[in-house]
């Protein structure tokens, strides 16, 4: 694909997001996917009948035909409807699929929206209703889960070992990736963990949760929303609002579970990132502003390697070395990554999303990157599984 491939093709102009809450008792998804769906086509300066296209993912509440259930009860008509379904990738993905949708001319206005509920346990819990439907067939089922291989702890742990076995990283070096995004928490008010910092001792004081992992290195599950609106050129200059233009994306899926991983430690990450900056035509030392998905600290000490930011088995020593915080050197996850705004399902991938999103239009607030220019995303789908790096900037 040529160097620029996508730019020019479309920017984000509107985005909204719900402060992540433990529980939602007596909400559905499809309430909060269009409630935060019409915040953020406001932001944007549109109206519900400026909006032709839908992206959405698989949730609980909506066995099927998602796209057409949200245009439903939104009241909206599009010609371009699309569900993304790669786990924590699943935001980023949305993101360039719309720009897609738009450059071939299926859509103007693009509505990309992620809603996660959470219900507090009752002594009788009802049938699931949400995706997937019946029963599952796949290896993952038949011959891992009955014997224990379940849940993400296991194989985030089992990536942190591989890699500790490889190369050379201290306990103190990952903590301090969530001391930083705890730090970069502490400014924004609509972090779970707002005005609750951390220090390296802390976190290695905290349960280890699966061997070598804290539980100050692992995400807090809640619930949330956020929405993003992608749109036409023509529309960036109509509404006059300011714009984070899609320079460059990239994708790739290698496998589901950890048991089938490629590798450990060389993973999907490489080459969607390199697909992502070969098309924004940038080098990695322009970059303001890295948003990696962080579900765990092991996890963006590797995309660190893997994106192009400092070379194999130099993850421990690039974080030791450089200020990770908003006014630092290198800031990373701004918003409080996922370790600290917390993981609202979805959403908590969106948020990597939202806050590229925001600083790159310079509307950062208390946080904002000085004189950012360029900022790229990551989303982590699966146990590294599925993955999708994006490059926006302030100009197409």
């Amino acid at each position: 694909m040529a160097r620029d491939g996508m730019r020019g093709w479309a920017a984000v102009t509107g985005v909204a997001e719900r402060k992540p809450t433990r529980w939602t008792d007596g909400e559905t998804t499809i309430d909060m996917t269009a409630r935060i769906g019409v915040q953020a086509i406001a932001d944007a300066g549109l109206q519900l009948g400026d909006i032709d296209g839908i992206v959405c993912h698989p949730m609980a509440g909506v066995p099927m035909l998602v796209p057409s259930t949200i245009v439903e009860v939104m009241g909206l008509r599009v010609s371009y409807a699309d569900s993304v379904d790669l786990g924590g990738a699943t935001a980023a993905g949305m993101v360039w699929r719309a720009a897609a949708a738009i450059h071939a001319g299926q859509a103007q206005a693009v509505l990309c929206v992620t809603a996660s509920r959470r219900q507090r346990r009752t002594g009788v819990q009802p049938k699931r209703s949400g995706q997937p439907l019946g029963r599952d067939t796949s290896a993952f089922a038949e011959f891992e889960v009955p014997f224990g291989n379940v849940g993400a702890n296991v194989g985030y742990a089992m990536i942190a070992n591989r890699y500790l076995h490889e190369h050379r990283c201290t306990p103190e070096e990952l903590a301090k990736i969530a001391v930083h995004q705890r730090d970069n928490a502490c400014r924004n008010p609509d972090a779970f963990f707002y005005g609750q910092p951390i220090t390296v001792d802390d976190v290695l004081a905290s349960p280890m949760v699966a061997d070598p992992l804290h539980l100050l290195e692992i995400v807090m599950p809640s619930a949330g929303a956020a929405a993003i609106v992608v749109v036409h050129p023509d529309l960036v200059r109509s509404t006059g609002r300011p714009a984070a233009w899609l320079l460059g994306a990239g994708e790739c899926v290698t496998h589901k579970t950890i048991t089938y991983a490629p590798s450990l430690t060389d993973t999907a990450i490489r080459p969607a990132a390199d697909r992502a900056f070969a098309q924004a035509g940038i080098a990695r030392s322009r970059v303001g502003l890295a948003s990696l998905y962080d579900c765990y600290t092991i996890t963006v000490l590797i995309e660190l390697e893997e994106a192009g930011f400092c070379g194999p088995g130099e993850g421990g020593r690039f974080v030791a070395e450089h200020d990770l915080r908003w006014n630092g050197d290198f800031p990373v996850n701004t918003h409080g990554g996922q370790l600290s705004f917390s993981q609202p399902g979805l959403a908590g991938a969106m948020s990597h999303v939202t806050e590229a999103v925001r600083q790159v239009q310079h509307r950062g607030g208390e946080r904002q990157v000085d004189g950012l220019e360029f900022a790229f995303v990551t989303g982590n789908g699966g146990i590294m599984s599925e993955e999708c790096a994006l490059v926006f900037g302030v100009e197409p």
